[in-house]
């Protein structure tokens, strides 16, 4: 049945009145509309429909998502394996498992939960149903590699843990795949790189590539940056005569190189001991907690002389005490010279027996008496605290003494012969 427009008066007593001519309204050439009457122009805007635009186009929503993109949404379903998203699209999209996380899952609930704001990049729009399909991992990625971007200009340091070691280096995640090689994971070489799995690292990025998926990590370029601060800041408030703490960081034949916490200092092997010590191993050992003292200062070549003895107690303190004139003590001959031989007291305090000392007999060389390492007993003649020197005898002790101070006498126990042997 034809519809009228404007529709028909409700009023009984109407229908039967004629008809009022509706004039017609010319219709543009082409045009598929149905000529509308005069009266349709005083439809007011309230009775008018509203405009096409302002009504949902699904058409246009399909058009305005395109692959790549990235968009917003609201998980509203969980399953085994996929999750469905909410993006204020005709129907939701669809995260598969593996759309899900770069890390390898089981169940989605691993990764996400009900309600969660997730971004994901728009996979595809399949059928004639428009069946949107979207990557949560992607989106996660293309994100970071724009935070690696800014990172990296920046130069900005990123605490990282090492999720596995591989030949070469250590895998950490940043969004994507991150590479620290071994040459950057110290300052030094790093033979054991299974020690750092799990453990948390100070990185900055030293190269990018989104290209070749290459992200390139150091925590080297940290470590050194924080030393050359640390060198800075230690050579600022260094002084000579200053007591530091230090570690020994390396033995030499020479001394040893002491780590100030950024600066390494050399402790020579005359300023380890007051005692004489051919090598600094028989005192000091890598890894060793030390006290030192600053000797010498040269800023120009940053070198830093130091001193261990220093912190020490000083033998020489109160050796006109211990040492008065008269006594016969123990000691070893360290030295030969041609004008005597040098005995060590204890450790920092050697004294000469002089040539014309040696013995009652005359001698034309040390070594007619005595031997390098040979325990001998001396009396002490004299004591000067303020030149350190000691001046000794072993001509004047006689045997008896010499067996009794060395500990080398040993009791009578022979019993006498009898009688008529």
């Amino acid at each position: 049945m034809e519809e009228m427009w404007p529709p028909e008066a409700p009023h009984e007593e109407n229908q039967d009145a004629p008809e009022p001519e509706v004039p017609e309204v010319p219709v543009p050439q082409g045009s598929s509309e149905t000529p509308l009457s005069a009266d349709a122009e005083d439809v007011t805007a309230s009775q008018a429909p509203e405009p096409e635009s302002a009504q949902p186009d699904y058409a246009q929503s399909v058009q305005s998502l395109q692959p790549g993109d990235i968009v917003r949404g609201r998980v509203v379903q969980i399953s085994s394996d996929s999750i469905m998203v909410d993006v204020g699209y005709k129907s939701e999209g669809i995260v598969s498992l593996h759309e899900l996380s770069r890390r390898p899952v089981e169940r989605a609930d691993q990764v996400v939960a009900l309600n969660d704001e997730i971004e994901c990049q728009v996979l595809s729009i399949d059928g004639e149903e428009g069946t949107l399909r979207l990557s949560k991992r992607r989106a996660d990625e293309a994100r970071a590699w724009t935070r690696l971007k800014e990172q990296f200009e920046a130069g900005e340091i990123l605490e990282l843990t090492v999720q596995e070691a591989v030949k070469g280096g250590l895998v950490v995640d940043v969004g994507t795949r991150g590479f620290i090689p071994a040459s950057q994971v110290e300052r030094g070489y790093a033979s054991d790189l299974a020690k750092y799995v799990g453990m948390p690292l100070r990185v900055k990025i030293i190269e990018l590539d989104r290209g070749k998926h290459r992200v390139i990590l150091s925590r080297k370029v940290v470590l050194e940056e924080e030393r050359a601060r640390s060198r800075e800041r230690i050579w600022s408030t260094l002084a000579e005569g200053q007591i530091l703490e230090g570690t020994v960081k390396s033995l030499t034949d020479f001394g040893a190189f002491i780590d100030l916490g950024g600066v390494d200092g050399l402790l020579h092997v005359s300023e380890v001991s007051w005692g004489r010590i051919n090598h600094p191993s028989e005192v000091l050992h890598e890894g060793q907690p030390v006290r030192v003292q600053v000797l010498r200062l040269d800023r120009e070549r940053g070198r830093i002389s130091l001193g261990m003895k220093q912190v020490l107690p000083n033998p020489w303190d109160d050796a006109d005490r211990r040492y008065p004139p008269g006594a016969v003590v123990p000691g070893k001959v360290v030295r030969l010279a041609a004008f005597g031989a040098f005995v060590e007291l204890e450790p920092g305090i050697d004294g000469l027996v002089h040539i014309s000392q040696l013995s009652d007999r005359h001698v034309s060389r040390p070594d007619e008496v005595v031997s390098v390492g040979q325990r001998v007993a001396v009396k002490i003649l004299g004591v000067d605290t303020v030149d350190r020197r000691v001046s000794l005898s072993l001509s004047e002790v006689d045997p008896y003494t010499a067996e009794t101070v060395l500990g080398t006498r040993e009791s009578d126990t022979s019993e006498e012969e009898p009688s008529g042997a």
